[in-house]
């Protein structure tokens, strides 16, 4: 039995599952909200199905401040993790770097994860970086230890064999653009603000510098300059790093056009809707054969960083691991009855 299913319970003190019209209740005040103030525009009994369909995963012994979720019925195979910290407006703490790491080490562990998107459930904002007023209580051992396992949290939901989507409607700073940028997809609302600000503060994205672990404002050390110059080009990367300007969700999309690129942002929606466009995106995605998704994604990571020639003898590889699976013949006979597969992962 997988970590995720031995972990799953029923989310009963969150949710009432006697209708699917029924949902979270700490949902509402700010559906109501974006409602009232027109920032919003969706079929409402769509989200309360959707807020109603979720079943907690881990419970808070991990970290307060994240929690995780599995989607049911079709979307099983969906993990939501909530970023909750709404005091200090999703930085990331000790607690909270605690509980992410935690919630990717479990979703590794269970091969019935399709696709995992990452939210905040605090308005307005998706990670604001670092917690600084944290980091200054810290002792200079506290601060070396905290920025490499900020690093190499990031490094393993990188790494993670499925696809990734972070839902921006809010400010993604620092630290919080950087868990963004190690996601595969960035789905950002109106609302989104995109920035890399450490140089305001003397610092640099992502510096791998060891001797600084004793500066108070360490940097988080998360790869952001070397992650958004592979997805932006180098020309954009020193211009938003340089400057530390923050940019916004609509910007980041013409940065898209202009550029020529397509990894900062990949949908931009109306605020609001993020959510629900990164659902639909999810979806998509699990209704295809999980174990060709893991193979696409390892082909297109690893083939990346090697010659032409040695990706095309990965790509081979990773199409033979594909061949002898049930969920290929599966395929071929929905196909050929004209009807929706049903895959297994196997």
């Amino acid at each position: 039995m997988s970590a995720l299913t031995k972990l799953t319970k029923t989310l009963a003190h969150h949710c009432v599952k006697k209708s699917k019209t029924h949902w979270c209740k700490s949902s509402q005040p700010l559906l109501n909200l974006l409602i009232s103030e027109n920032i919003v525009n969706i079929n409402t009994s769509q989200f309360h199905q959707y807020q109603s369909r979720r079943t907690l995963i881990l419970d808070s012994a991990s970290s307060e401040s994240v929690q995780l979720q599995r989607l049911s019925d079709s979307d099983s195979g969906i993990i939501e993790v909530s970023l909750n910290r709404p005091a200090a407006k999703n930085a990331l703490g000790t607690d909270m770097l605690r509980g992410l790491k935690h919630a990717f080490e479990t979703i590794s562990e269970d091969s019935s994860a399709n696709v995992v998107m990452i939210r905040s459930s605090v308005p307005k904002v998706f990670c604001a970086g670092a917690d600084l007023k944290e980091r200054r209580q810290m002792s200079p051992s506290e601060i070396h230890f905290y920025v490499n396992t900020l690093r190499s949290t990031f490094s393993f939901l990188e790494a993670l064999p499925i696809p990734t989507i972070a839902v921006i409607d809010g400010a993604a700073l620092g630290g919080g653009l950087e868990m963004a940028l190690a996601c595969d997809l960035r789905i950002c609302g109106e609302a989104a603000l995109l920035g890399l600000p450490e140089t305001g503060l003397a610092i640099i994205p992502g510096c791998s510098d060891r001797s600084l672990s004793h500066v108070i404002l360490a940097s988080d050390r998360a790869g952001g300059t070397q992650r958004l110059p592979r997805l932006v080009g180098k020309s954009v990367a020193k211009d938003i790093i340089f400057t530390g300007r923050k940019v916004s969700g609509k910007d980041a999309m013409s940065l898209v056009k202009e550029c020529h690129t397509a990894g900062l942002v990949n949908y931009y929606v109306p605020a609001g809707q993020a959510q629900l466009k990164a659902l639909e995106i999810a979806q998509e995605i699990n209704q295809k054969g999980p174990i060709a998704i893991r193979m696409a994604k390892r082909a297109i990571t690893k083939g990346l960083e090697v010659d032409m020639a040695s990706a095309l003898e990965l790509e081979e590889e990773c199409y033979i691991e594909t061949l002898h699976t049930e969920d290929r013949l599966e395929g071929l006979a929905a196909f050929a009855e004209k009807r929706k597969p049903k895959y297994t992962g196997t």
